[in-house]
């Protein structure tokens, strides 16, 4: 017997509403016109899944693609996606050779990427995206570091081994007031690159919440990330509020009713398939479009108490919705994440790759 055959029925499972991602792709693509968006489908898109994610958004209008790593951007170049593709988290054992062959742009922040990137022995030109820093330090280069990065970029150019396309940073969406103070950075970084000999085809300094809130700070592109998948990248909205549909519905069958005979019932999910147990006492499901206490959380399982309204009625094999859209009774993915002190990001990238992704729409 194989694991795969020790694996019973009936199991959780995801529902992603394909329908519903190209209404969010559209609905920021026609918001932040003449921008483009650039799709960003790290983590599996966000764990969604990756090809039809992907393709969905492409077909509701995004332009490109961003993801982490390159072997990712490998992934979609094989299943035939030929939309710009920007990788930019590199380690010392990267492959840029197979990257720059495959068209993959690449994210550039330091000085080493440039001097591997030179000895890749590549068979064209690298199209690169260089990186300042301008507060959030996930990467790239600091102000001190960026005129250097610029002059070896641009000497690279020269001998015909790289091609520069874009400057871009990340905004650490702490403040309006800190986006303000990072976007005057970067304006002033693309004035002190171009100063030391490079141009710029593109800007992109944008992710979900400036590219909502910020125009100013759209330039080209904007790289749309959770609000994509039906979130908001917001404390004080909903993405329901920001016309958004939340494009993962997580649910799981109830296995046992009755539970030592108490109208407790058991559901065939548990902190194994992501299901947070941090807040776990706040938390609800829904059966038969009724919010359910959580009572307790294992690996495999959790219980609910469905009380005395509908219980009588429900059965093994009936769904109970944990998060989805927010109809009939659901709670939508930002609830359970104030529930477990948290952000939706992680309650939907957090749902194990071992429940069945389902897609509709």
């Amino acid at each position: 017997m194989t694991i795969t055959d020790a694996i019973a029925e009936p199991l959780p499972r995801a529902v992603i509403d394909l329908a519903a991602l190209r209404h969010n792709v559209s609905h920021i693509a026609k918001l932040i016109s003449p921008s483009e968006v650039m799709f960003a489908v790290k983590a599996d898109a966000y764990g969604h899944g990756l090809l039809p994610v992907a393709r969905a958004g492409i077909e509701a209008g995004a332009t490109s693609l961003a993801v982490l790593e390159i072997p990712v951007g490998l992934v979609l170049r094989h299943a035939g996606m030929t939309v710009p593709i920007l990788a930019w988290l590199h380690g010392t054992g990267t492959d840029f050779r197979a990257g720059i062959e495959a068209d993959i742009e690449l994210g550039i922040s330091a000085l080493w990427q440039l001097e591997a990137i030179a000895a890749a022995g590549a068979d064209r030109p690298a199209v690169i995206h260089l990186k300042v820093d301008t507060g959030l330090s996930r990467n790239g280069a600091t102000i001190e570091e960026w005129p250097g990065l610029i002059e070896a970029a641009v000497e690279l150019q020269r001998r015909g081994l790289v091609r520069i396309r874009a400057a871009w940073s990340h905004l650490a969406d702490a403040s309006m007031a800190d986006d303000e103070k990072a976007l005057a950075e970067f304006k002033a970084a693309v004035v002190v690159a171009e100063q030391h000999g490079a141009t710029f085809e593109i800007l992109h300094l944008a992710a979900s919440s400036a590219g909502i809130r910020m125009p100013e700070a759209r330039f080209d592109l904007v790289r749309l990330g959770i609000a994509a998948y039906g979130i908001s990248p917001f404390d004080d909205s909903t993405g329901a509020e920001l016309g958004l549909v939340p494009a993962m519905r997580l649910e799981a069958p109830i296995i046992e009713t009755n539970v030592d005979g108490t109208s407790l019932a058991r559901l065939a999910i548990g902190y194994a398939d992501g299901v947070p147990t941090l807040g776990i006492a706040k938390a609800r499901v829904a059966v038969g479009g009724i919010p359910r206490q959580v009572v307790a959380v294992d690996a495999d399982s959790m219980l609910i108490d469905l009380g005395t309204v509908g219980a009588g009625r429900v059965r093994v094999g009936d769904t109970a919705i944990l998060f989805g859209p927010g109809v009939d009774g659901e709670v939508i993915a930002e609830k359970w994440a104030d529930w477990a002190e948290t952000i939706a990001d992680e309650i939907v990238t957090g749902v194990s790759p071992r429940v069945p992704r389902v897609y509709v729409g």
